[in-house]
C-alpha cells in the first residue's frame, strides 16, 4: 500500500498551532484502548513535537501503533470564535542525539519552566515527532 505524502498546515493553522500552549494527543496500542493526554508541544518544519517520559503509556502505545491524533483548540463561550486544528499522522520516537537536543531546546524556549519542572534527559525521556497525514481545521474562515 502506497503511503500518502505528508499533509501541510495552512499558514493560519500553523501559526495557531505554534502559539497555543497545550494540545491533546490520542494514541491507541495493540489492545485498541484509546489514551488521550495533554502535552506541551512545538511546531517545526510542519511537524508537531512533544517530550515524554520514556515509560509513558503514550510512548508504549506508539511503539505498538504509530498512528496518532493531535488536537490543538481554543475554547470560548462565544461559539462563533471557536478555533482548532486536528492532525492525524504517524508518530516517531526520538531517543537521543542532535534531533532530540534540537527539539528539547525549542520546548525549553517556548516553556521556560520545562528545564526545572520536567527536564527532558535522554536517560529517561524521549521526543515524539508527529508527521501529519491529514489536517482538519475549524474557525479559520
Amino acid at each position: 500500500m502506497a503511503r500518502r505524502p505528508p499533509a501541510r498546515l495552512t499558514k493560519k493553522a500553523a501559526e495557531f498551532v505554534q502559539w497555543e500552549r497545550v494540545c491533546r494527543v490520542a494514541t491507541c496500542g495493540a489492545a485498541g484502548i484509546p489514551h488521550v493526554v495533554p502535552v506541551c508541544h512545538v511546531l517545526r518544519g510542519g511537524k508537531v513535537y512533544f517530550g515524554s517520559g520514556d515509560d509513558a503509556r503514550k510512548v508504549k502505545n506508539i511503539a505498538e501503533n504509530p498512528n496518532v491524533t493531535v488536537v490543538i483548540d481554543a475554547y470560548s463561550d462565544t461559539w462563533s470564535t471557536l478555533r482548532g486544528v486536528m492532525v492525524q499522522g504517524r508518530a516517531r520516537v526520538i531517543e537521543r542525539g542532535p534531533a532530540f537536543r534540537r527539539v528539547r531546546d525549542l520546548l525549553y524556549r517556548k516553556y521556560p519552566q520545562y528545564p526545572r519542572e520536567a527536564a527532558l534527559s535522554p536517560a529517561d525521556s524521549v521526543i515524539v515527532e508527529v508527521t501529519p497525514a491529514r489536517v482538519f481545521t475549524w474557525g479559520f474562515d
